[in-house]
């Protein structure tokens, strides 16, 4: 696998790394000591699958609260999606700021996000779906969220006919330091 850092403090593009023949390919896109190697928590606690039947579905921005806070490994295996992060740790040199990438079944391409992050995604294709690899289990309590238009972090969405959302993603309030 081929780590690639994206500029904020602890994520990472990571992109499988194909062995090929007249078969087709295998790849590892998964391996807990290259993980620890480079230094990134490699705990595996849940996995999800996000399906989306429309493009221009948009779903986050998500987080969870401390004590529950989660490292995730998204790809997109199915469609294309525009991926958001936003690194929303006080203490960070990339406080507030925020990285998007598209992942697509073809690119096969993953983002680690690190604790600390919050993470959305927009639907670029019908039928599109998401896998999740996360080191903490979902904990409703916990869950946060902040509005995917807030004018604190400038992040360029997809333009599209209809933007299909949640009432309570619409609903975050504006994000205050």
């Amino acid at each position: 696998m081929k780590f690639t850092a994206t500029g904020l403090s602890g994520a990472y593009i990571i992109e499988v790394e194909p062995l090929c023949d007249e078969r087709g390919f295998f790849a590892r896109s998964w391996c807990e000591t290259e993980f620890a190697e480079h230094r990134l928590n490699a705990c595996i606690k849940q996995c999800n699958i996000s399906f989306n039947q429309l493009k221009g579905t948009l779903r986050g921005l998500h987080y969870q609260a401390d004590p529950f806070g989660e490292v995730k490994l998204v790809r997109c295996t199915k469609g294309a999606i525009f991926d958001v992060i936003i690194d929303i740790r006080p203490d960070s040199p990339s406080y507030k700021q925020h990285f998007s990438i598209e992942l697509n079944e073809d690119n096969r391409r993953m983002l680690y996000i690190p604790q600390g992050f919050a993470h959305g995604f927009q639907t670029l294709l019908d039928n599109t779906e998401v896998f999740y690899q996360m080191s903490t289990e979902y904990v409703a309590e916990s869950a946060r969220g902040l509005r995917w238009n807030d004018p604190a972090f400038g992040i360029e969405w997809p333009a599209v006919t209809k933007r299909i959302m949640s009432q309570r993603d619409e609903a975050y309030p504006d994000f205050i330091t």
